[in-house]
């Protein structure tokens, strides 16, 4: 496969991985079943880790799966590209969500960008949700202006949105 088609099918999984993504964390990790690992990512963690990174395993194997059938299997250079793709994807995820947004790592990154402090913002506005259900901004790399996510948030009947903290902790009246 010439390198210029390889760059062109590496940045097109990155860019589906985005939707990839969108979909596994609404209706996945948000659903029934997929909340008993994830519901762990929107408690405080404790430690290192949290059941919620099972998922970055059970994620990076289609992505190991496919580099090593490209390089090893005879499966073609297609499989190698969006391997790493797909791989590239989980590296750019786990650097903006877990080290920029969890402050998983120590770093000194400072959102300055409106792209970068809409998408960290986002993500903090779906971590004030407590519950499976009525969080918004589901999206890693993209995510809606800031003041529409602010309003779907108030509108949903569904949230259960965390206290401040500080604030009191009876949340038994609370609705956005």
């Amino acid at each position: 496969m010439p390198w210029l088609a390889g760059i062109a099918l590496f940045t097109a999984t990155v860019l589906v991985m985005e939707g990839f993504a969108y979909v596994l964390h609404r209706f996945v990790m948000h659903s029934r079943l997929g909340w008993a690992w994830h519901e762990s990512h929107h408690r405080e963690r404790e430690g290192w880790f949290e059941r919620n990174d099972l998922y970055a395993v059970v994620f990076a194997l289609p992505s190991i799966v496919l580099i090593w059938g490209g390089l090893n299997g005879g499966w073609g250079d297609w499989a190698t590209w969006i391997g790493a793709g797909v791989a590239f994807y989980g590296i750019i995820y786990f650097g903006f969500h877990d080290v920029i947004v969890h402050g998983r790592l120590p770093h000194r990154i400072v959102p300055r960008s409106r792209y970068f402090k809409r998408i960290v913002q986002a993500h903090k506005l779906h971590h004030a949700v407590e519950s499976r259900d009525g969080a918004i901004s589901y999206g890693f790399l993209y995510a809606p202006p800031v003041d529409a996510l602010k309003q779907a948030l108030k509108r949903s009947g569904e949230a259960r949105v965390r206290a401040a903290k500080g604030a009191s902790t009876d949340r038994s009246s609370e609705r956005v």
